[in-house]
């Protein structure tokens, strides 16, 4: 039991770690985010959208209790990350497009370990 929670706090803090150093950059308008945005295709309005929400989904993910919106949050960021994937596929990026996958893989471990006062304790209830 021990192991998994200590994978399930490293997959977690990963997954917060690339959301707030991202999110930051985006709210910040940082000029290398920008130009990545504006090579994918995005309008820059859309940068405060990325970082509020990743700003947001932090801290739903390291607040106590909230299991519904843990579970929002899991599904928003896995949303983005698979978008990252494709965006940057679709703009002629190779393999980079395959670098947010390491973020998803982390996401799909954090949510599978999540322990149970992190979960809805009836799923079907969502």
């Amino acid at each position: 039991m021990r192991g998994k929670t200590i994978t399930y706090w490293i997959s977690t803090i990963f997954v917060v770690c690339i959301m707030a150093v991202s999110g930051g950059l985006a709210i910040l308008h940082a000029s290398p985010f920008m130009r990545a945005l504006a090579h994918l295709g995005y309008p820059p309005y859309f940068s405060n959208l990325l970082g509020v929400g990743k700003l947001v989904g932090i801290f739903v993910l390291l607040l106590p209790g909230l299991p519904r919106m843990k579970e929002w949050a899991y599904v928003a960021f896995a949303i983005t990350v698979l978008s990252a994937c494709y965006s940057h596929f679709s703009s002629g990026d190779g393999l980079l497009a395959l670098d947010p996958l390491v973020t998803f893989g982390a996401l799909v471990a954090s949510y599978n370990l999540r322990p149970a006062d992190r979960r809805l304790s009836d799923p079907s209830r969502i």
